[in-house]
């Protein structure tokens, strides 16, 4: 049997992972489920966004206890020590 993402995705259930997303943010998280099209359920998440005011680079993070991630919004998924 070959590997496919979502096979290796399914090693990392209840895991901590990182999430890339569009828009300049991130996500860090305990990978609770996910399904072919890359939706994700993240718990004790922590989502980091990134912008550009005067200049200068300022974040905003934010804390959830659960959080749901359209799939056409990811564009990476690693282990949260590969950070």
């Amino acid at each position: 049997m070959s590997d496919t993402p979502l096979t290796l995705l399914k090693l990392n259930l209840d895991e901590r992972v990182y999430v890339k997303l569009r828009g300049a943010r991130k996500l860090t998280g305990t990978l609770q489920a996910f399904d072919s099209h890359c939706n994700i359920v993240l718990s004790d998440a922590e989502e980091t966004i990134y912008r550009l005011e005067d200049g200068n680079l300022k974040t905003q993070t934010k804390s959830s206890e659960m959080v749901f991630v359209r799939g056409d919004s990811v564009t990476l998924i690693t282990t949260a020590s590969d950070e």
